[in-house]
């Protein structure tokens, strides 16, 4: 027989079925009258199922209701949901799932994801837990510096000479963002074995600020970095100053370094008095706030990811031409990162600011 009828209700089709099986007819010839004026609607086990249960005195040819969980979010449901996230941050969807038994994963995810806005993300690595005097100390130095700022604007980011220490490896790994690569459907997997920083390193002593690198030092083997190594180094910078910076010892260097013991020692404090020079007052723990940190040495050890040196020769010199060759922008700009960072800081009540600026 030709089908004559698309698209029937599963109450017609039970109805047909209820009739015929009051009349005496077999469950697969039901069947075959079904497909013939249906088509492919019902399957054959449905048929028999359906004719069982009127065998058994069902009458009703509606679904009946299910007792399952109830998926209607209400504003209650929401807030104790909510109250137990902000008790425990860590808590996964199937264990808080389980505060509320009566309702599904899928609407916890929901309400979780949607209705409160949340996302579950990695904790951020940091130097130091700040205690709340730390916190005090960095918003009295972000305040101050934008305070400067406010009143001379970029004259202030002119007269700044920043420097810092760092390792540099005979061989860095590459970070996990340069080994990517482009992968098709098809290729394998990609594998990379875990590597790390050589043994063989040289301590580097760099100086620098809006137009460039003024002096690079590099610590000599069997050496570290004292009061009086720094008392030289410092005294080789003016020297760098004077040489490349004309005009900048007149204006005033407002010297910005971190307050190692080298850094404060009363040797050092004493030859900065000497050469008059305005010393910012960098809080502790706060690599965040210090340009070197946040910004030049980032670039320099992402430049050095994969590459290996042979002697020490070779690493300065490789080194000191990258220095040369990024332009006065470059520089510039990690200065210039200074203001957004302690304004950062001092919205943030003295918490730390993401470190990395590349």
């Amino acid at each position: 027989m030709e089908k004559k009828i698309d698209s029937p209700s599963d109450c017609e089709v039970r109805a047909v079925i209820r009739f015929f099986y009051v009349e005496g007819m077999r469950p697969v010839d039901i069947y075959r009258r079904i497909c013939g004026v249906y088509g492919d609607f019902m399957s054959q086990r449905d048929v028999t199922r359906w004719c069982k249960r009127f065998s058994e005195g069902r009458t009703d040819l509606h679904d009946l209701k299910r007792s399952g969980r109830p998926t209607i979010k209400t504003a209650d449901l929401i807030a104790k949901i909510e109250e137990v996230l902000r008790t425990d941050r860590r808590i996964t969807i199937a264990e808080l799932q389980q505060h509320f038994p009566d309702v599904s994963k899928t609407v916890v995810h929901e309400i979780v994801k949607e209705d409160l806005g949340y996302n579950k993300i990695c904790a951020r690595w940091v130097p130091r837990m700040l205690t709340d005097q730390h916190k005090k100390n960095r918003m009295s130095s972000a305040l101050t510096f934008l305070s400067l700022y406010n009143e001379f604007g970029d004259e202030l980011l002119d007269r700044i000479v920043t420097g810092d220490e760092t390792w540099v490896y005979y061989y860095t790994p590459e970070s996990k963002q340069q080994s990517l690569q482009w992968k098709h459907v098809d290729s394998p997997r990609v594998t990379k074995f875990k590597t790390n920083n050589s043994n063989l390193k040289v301590m580097a002593t760099v100086f620098w600020d809006r137009q460039g690198v003024l002096l690079v030092e590099y610590l000599p083997q069997r050496e570290t970095v004292n009061k009086e190594y720094y008392f030289d180094v410092l005294c080789r910078l003016k020297n760098a100053i004077k040489n490349k910076r004309k005009g900048l010892l007149s204006k005033k260097v407002l010297l910005l370094h971190d307050n190692a013991r080298p850094h404060t020692a009363n040797l050092t404090k004493s030859l900065l008095q000497d050469f008059k020079w305005d010393v910012f007052d960098h809080p502790a723990y706060s690599p965040d706030l210090a340009p070197s940190d946040y910004y030049l040495f980032c670039h320099l050890k992402k430049f050095l990811g994969g590459k290996k040196f042979s002697d020490q020769d070779e690493l300065e010199n490789t080194v000191n031409t990258w220095f040369k060759k990024m332009g006065a922008d470059f520089y510039s700009q990690g200065i210039e990162k200074l203001v957004s960072r302690m304004d950062k800081c001092l919205n943030l009540n003295g918490d730390y600011v993401e470190k990395s600026e590349i």
